[in-house]
């Protein structure tokens, strides 16, 4: 089955059918949606922040991991229930859209630097955690990620204004 194959299937399911036909219910998807990426986002810079050395630079790397980690997966949990939903109404188009696949390809990447910091540098958090400076490799993680949420939020917005991106159209495949 190709992913095109997918995209018609899940459209044509009865999830699909009911965002779609439903006078609220993409709208509320969509609400929650964008409530649960500002969350997600919202923790996420709190960390990056601290690693750049620019927010609460008294408060221990760990302690601040610790207080916002479950909101944010509690709240990316939320994004992508709705996401789904939003996506299912018009599965294929959405696909087929590059500001889509843009934002699909930063949210891998943001996952992939959040694995690599979380595998090595925050290994050896017990060193830097309470130091107000942070080593190269934790500002660099939060540097990388702030950019990559703030691409995840501005391509999800491009996509909500149009699906025909003619201008972004050579950029991705």
């Amino acid at each position: 089955m190709s992913i095109t194959d997918f995209c018609q299937w899940l459209y044509d399911t009865q999830l699909g059918a009911m965002v779609r036909e439903s006078e609220s219910l993409f709208p509320w998807a969509e609400s929650v949606h964008v409530l649960a990426i500002a969350a997600v986002v919202g923790t996420i810079s709190f960390v990056d922040l601290r690693l750049l050395g620019l927010a609460s630079r008294d408060r221990p790397v760990s302690k601040l991991v610790n207080e916002v980690l479950p909101i944010t997966w509690i709240a990316f949990v939320v994004a992508v229930g709705s996401g789904v939903m939003l996506f299912a109404s018009n599965a294929v188009e959405y696909y087929n859209n590059p500001a889509f696949r843009i934002k699909i390809v930063l949210l891998l990447l943001a996952g992939m630097n959040m694995l690599v910091f979380h595998g090595l540098t925050y290994r050896g958090v017990g060193l830097w955690d309470t130091s107000a400076q942070t080593p190269l490799g934790a500002k660099i993680a939060g540097g990388t990620s702030l950019l990559l949420w703030i691409g995840v939020v501005a391509f999800g917005r491009w996509i909500g204004f149009t699906l025909d991106l003619a201008g972004i159209a050579g950029l991705i495949i």
